[in-house]
């Protein structure tokens, strides 16, 4: 196998990236006039909604972007997550399945915990509080939520369905990829985007599916096989000049991909090959003092990005009343500032949290 082609500094980029774009993401989505984004479900009106502010774009252009895309933060993460996995895990250490998922387990609920008590106590003390019902609690703190029934509806605050996605491979990648031929891989991934596939684009059989890590599957199946097979599965060793062509061709393939269906459902992948491609760029001009200040920012943004998901939540709720009275950048950038501070703080708090062991 080939030496790992990902630096933890380019990896701390990838998550940085990918937090950048889920933070800003959920919050832009929850705002009337902004285009909504097609992550469980494929809704033809939203693609017409986004090419129709492309083609007249206005103040919001860069809301409605965040909102309809920055959505695919969260494949570049379950690529990274896989990625990790496969290099620790499948090449020297043996992990005994029951013990391996539950150190996982216990390792997700020690970052969910923190951001779920937080909203809890801000939700029940602002303005439209979340009824939750025995059920959804339990659910929440076992992680296994995305199984509910209409997990739209029983899932809050929304953005933790990813404890639940992140428990289940886990789950999938003990018992079913870990040492395994890479045709179990790719046997995974071709079942699960085929039987997607069966299902009609707006339905609630698909919402709940993708929900799941059958949904996940494509993005999470490539990290593993790029930690194995490297530049056969990605080309990245690659001059300046043919990475800015692939970052500039794999942009426009995300675009053209996203309006159709079909298409739609490998847009995962190529978000993680396009995200790479940018962090081999970035990496590659940080020589010069510009590319360097921005590589080192999007490293800190990774570096925080676990408190940042858990706490971005707890911060939309109490801000984005502004943007809904109008002053749509000014909540934005106050959501911002205070989500990546309490981050920062939250971070420094998990550090101290004792952390389990196999």
């Amino acid at each position: 196998m080939n030496e790992p082609l990902l630096t933890r500094a380019e990896c701390a980029a990838l998550r940085g990236l990918a937090i950048i774009g889920i933070f800003l993401h959920n919050y832009c989505h929850w705002l009337g006039p902004v285009v909504k984004e097609n992550e469980y479900t494929f809704s033809q009106h939203n693609v017409d909604w986004l090419t129709a502010v492309m083609a007249s774009p206005d103040g919001l252009l860069p809301a409605h972007l965040v909102s309809f895309f920055g959505h695919y933060g969260v494949p570049v993460f379950l690529f990274l997550s896989a990625y990790g996995l496969e290099l620790k895990y499948g090449r020297s250490l043996y992990a005994p399945a029951f013990r391996f998922v539950a150190y996982h387990w216990k390792k997700l609920f020690s970052m969910m915990i923190v951001g779920f008590v937080s909203f809890t106590i801000v939700d029940a003390m602002t303005p439209g509080r979340w009824h939750y019902t025995l059920t959804q609690v339990v659910a929440q703190l076992a992680m296994v939520n995305n199984l509910l029934p209409d997990p739209d509806h029983n899932i809050w605050p929304g953005p933790f369905w990813f404890f639940g996605l992140m428990l289940q491979l886990y789950v999938v990648y003990r018992l079913l990829l870990y040492k395994r031929h890479w045709a179990w891989t790719v046997g995974a991934m071709v079942v699960c985007l085929g039987v997607q596939l069966a299902f009609a684009p707006e339905s609630e059989a698909l919402n709940w599916y993708r929900y799941n890590f059958m949904g996940g599957m494509l993005p999470f199946g490539l990290g593993l096989l790029y930690a194995r097979y490297g530049n056969r599965i990605i080309l990245t060793n690659l001059n300046t000049l043919s990475l800015l062509v692939s970052v500039v061709f794999c942009g426009f393939m995300v675009m053209w991909m996203s309006a159709s269906y079909l298409l739609w459902s490998v847009v995962p992948l190529v978000v993680c090959i396009l995200c790479v491609y940018v962090v081999k760029l970035l990496s590659q001009a940080a020589r010069r003092p510009v590319g360097a200040w921005l590589m080192e920012r999007l490293v800190w943004m990774g570096e925080i990005s676990a408190a940042l998901f858990v706490i971005h939540p707890v911060l939309r709720k109490v801000f984005i009343p502004i943007s809904r009275h109008g002053d749509i950048y000014t909540g934005l950038l106050l959501y911002a500032i205070a989500a990546i501070g309490a981050a920062w703080l939250i971070r420094l708090v998990m550090t101290k949290i004792p952390k389990p062991q196999m």
